[in-house]
């Protein structure tokens, strides 16, 4: 049976499980980096909740053709999360909640990897994420509790240097 594939957490990690679980991504990030470039702000702001339920649709379309889908926008609070749990269970949709869970030094480093590739032109559609992008993410972002997640992906400690 098709799937959503739901992920939460400071990280991505799509690319990751999209050929074990053939599914197709469905990213906000890449939607709007189309629409509006690397401009993150009050308009990114208004326009990301609009694509999220454009791609949710889609969602259900894919899914009901057999496709697994993965939702890749983080999910980072705990009323989007419930939100997003009564959307598909009111449409019968099968879903699947992916936790990525990464120590603080291991992330601030994906982070800084992710602005490396952005800057050397070598990221086709990821934003740059500078110190105020930063701070506004961790604001919002709800760690999950242990029973909202199917599963649960810890990342060790990476040594960098």
């Amino acid at each position: 049976m098709s799937k959503v594939i739901l992920i939460c957490g400071k990280i991505y990690y799509a690319n990751q499980i999209k050929e074990k679980e053939n599914a197709i991504i469905l990213s906000t990030d890449e939607v709007t980096y189309d629409l509006i470039g690397n401009e993150q702000g009050e308009f990114y702001d208004k326009l990301c909740p609009k694509v999220n339920a454009y791609l949710m649709e889609k969602s259900i379309e894919l899914v009901d053709i057999g496709c697994n889908v993965i939702l890749d926008w983080g999910f980072w609070t705990k009323i989007n999360r419930k939100e997003t749990i009564e959307y598909y269970n009111s449409r019968n949709i099968n879903i699947e909640w992916h936790y990525i869970d990464i120590d603080d030094e291991s992330w601030y480093k994906n982070v800084e990897e992710r602005n490396r590739k952005v800057l050397s032109g070598k990221s086709a559609c990821d934003f740059y994420v500078d110190e105020g992008l930063l701070k506004k993410i961790l604001s919002k972002f709800e760690m999950p509790d242990r029973n909202e997640i199917d599963v649960w992906h810890t990342f060790e400690r990476r040594v960098y240097g």
